[in-house]
């Protein structure tokens, strides 16, 4: 069987838990834009504050750092260092064929843990529970990770 087609049921759940955390990955971004435009402050570089139509007044105060908007920033750049990987290694991992129920514990159980993650993290919860929770998902890839080393070695 190809591996690689939607015949096979842990591809299918790599690409459902792909597209899911490709949506939470663009949606951060989203957010952040979002939360910048509605306090207008928080801007990134010195040249958004040039006059535009949005912001034909700007004021050099807006480049400074905005708890409401720099949170979701931390947030989309905690994703970028974390779910690619998962990207990569889930492929990898489907191309080893694991077992359905792995294929789901695996996959699905990083979704849920970057999820609440999120939730934590937009909650302004501990890091000791944020925590909790990008260990969970960290340990899933590296599992997945040495599955894969120890199937092809």
């Amino acid at each position: 069987m190809d591996l690689m087609n939607v015949e096979n049921p842990a591809f299918r759940v790599y690409l459902i838990a792909v597209a899911l955390t490709v949506l939470k990955v663009m949606g951060q971004g989203w957010m952040t834009v979002f939360r910048m435009m509605r306090v207008k402050s928080g801007w990134a570089s010195p040249e958004d504050l040039r006059p535009g139509p949005y912001n034909p007044h700007p004021d050099p105060a807006q480049l400074e750092v905005n708890d409401y908007v720099d949170r979701s920033r931390r947030m989309h750049r905690n994703d970028l260092e974390n779910i690619p990987a998962f990207w990569a290694v889930g492929l990898a991992f489907v191309s080893i064929n694991p077992p359905l129920w792995l294929a789901q514990l695996t996959m699905y159980g990083f979704v849920i843990a970057r999820a609440l993650h999120a939730v934590a993290y937009a909650a302004r919860q501990s890091h000791e529970l944020r925590s909790v929770f990008y260990t969970a998902g960290s340990l899933i890839v590296i599992s997945m990770a040495l599955i894969v080393l120890f199937t092809v070695v």
